[in-house]
């Protein structure tokens, strides 16, 4: 596990950015690059995915889902069949992904917040992509129970190479529900594609317990990615004040929240739970003090950067930037910090099957843009 404190003890960004006609080129320790903008224009965008055809489908949390050509032009109209959204607090249309076989199914998921019995909580939706419209949409998974408030609501959304769904689900503010395994908040859920509760869920069976939850202990994770070559899922999630950690996601393990964090409470900072370690509860991979936020996960998988090869990159929202993060198995054993400040929030980052790196900036006029090499 590697800690970090604030920049005293990162590896040097070297974010010396040069003019280069309207973009700004970056040294990085691996590699130069530029920072193209595809598409401007964009409402708070929150997930992005590639469609086989060069286009990306863009969700913004307002509730509207959009189409960008592969040069960066934005479709005017937003495409038609999105469930109803409620657009409240962090709340609205967050993720989207594409089912493994789209190009045979062209079926698009998603997940937002939504209005039902009790309040507010996430779901997940499927429809099939047909011009501009989603057809035959389905709510396939319902978090309950629903509550007030408008915080953490997640939600990423993964699929394994066994073809299971997994679904982020932030505690809804209510730190306590994180630990309790008859209620789905603070929780990693594992789903059959079509919604079912695969049996082998490591709760199935259990008195009390919801089947659907894969671990438990989760407090905000925006950020989740297959390991490349394990296949594992890891993310990483929100502390309060301090302690953003990553974690590898396995069967049946509690990650602690709220009973053990490396933040603390929002502005008076007194210790949350009972401290930073607990017999049965997982530790993080790497966490982070001060907090940067993140959001958005990625494993560098393609062939541009060469020196990124399996790196993870994440988001940075408070931060302000894109993080870096070089493995070494399950350790962290170098962090870098690019873009310092120079897009703004970074929402979320993928590897596009272009193999450039892709990112979302969240902001009232956001941006789509990509990470291509400088070539010096």
């Amino acid at each position: 596990m590697i800690r970090s404190i604030g920049r005293a003890l990162l590896a040097p960004a070297l974010l010396c950015a040069q003019i280069a006609g309207a973009e700004a080129v970056y040294d990085s320790q691996a590699h130069a690059f530029r920072v193209v903008t595809l598409a401007r224009g964009l409402d708070h965008p929150w997930g992005l995915a590639f469609l086989p055809d060069g286009r990306f489908l863009v969700t913004e949390r307002p509730g509207r889902l959009r189409l960008i050509g592969p040069e960066g032009t934005l479709d005017p109209q937003p495409i038609d069949g999105v469930p109803p959204v409620a657009a409240y607090g962090q709340g609205g249309l967050l993720d989207v992904a594409l089912h493994p076989r789209f190009a045979e199914n062209r079926l698009v998921y998603l997940s937002y917040s939504a209005r039902g019995d009790g309040g507010i909580g996430t779901e997940v939706a499927r429809g099939r992509l047909n011009g501009h419209r989603l057809e035959n949409v389905e709510v396939i998974f319902r978090q309950t129970p629903k509550s007030g408030g408008g915080r953490h609501f997640g939600s990423r959304l993964v699929f394994d190479q066994q073809g299971h769904l997994y679904v982020t689900l932030g505690d809804r503010g209510e730190m306590e529900r994180a630990q309790r395994l008859d209620d789905l908040a603070g929780k990693i859920v594992r789903l059959t594609e079509d919604g079912r509760v695969p049996q082998d869920n490591p709760f199935v069976g259990r008195s009390g317990a919801r089947p659907e939850i894969y671990s438990l202990g989760n407090r905000n994770v925006q950020g989740a990615a297959l390991h490349p070559r394990t296949g594992e899922l890891w993310t990483h999630e929100h502390g309060p004040q301090g302690g953003d950690e990553v974690n590898v996601i396995r069967a049946g393990v509690n990650y602690g929240w709220p009973v053990i964090t490396y933040g603390v409470e929002y502005g008076i900072g007194t210790r949350i739970g009972e401290g930073t370690h607990k017999p049965g509860m997982a530790q993080p991979l790497h966490y982070w003090v001060p907090s940067i936020a993140p959001s958005g996960m990625a494993f560098y998988i393609g062939d541009k950067f060469p020196r990124w090869r399996e790196d993870v990159f994440v988001g940075a929202l408070k931060d302000q930037s894109l993080v870096r993060l070089r493995l070494q198995g399950e350790r962290v054993v170098e962090e870098e910090r690019l873009l310092k400040g120079g897009l703004g929030r970074i929402r979320d980052v993928r590897t596009g099957p272009d193999g450039y790196l892709y990112v979302l900036t969240d902001a009232r006029n956001g941006i789509l843009a990509r990470l291509e090499p400088a070539g010096r």
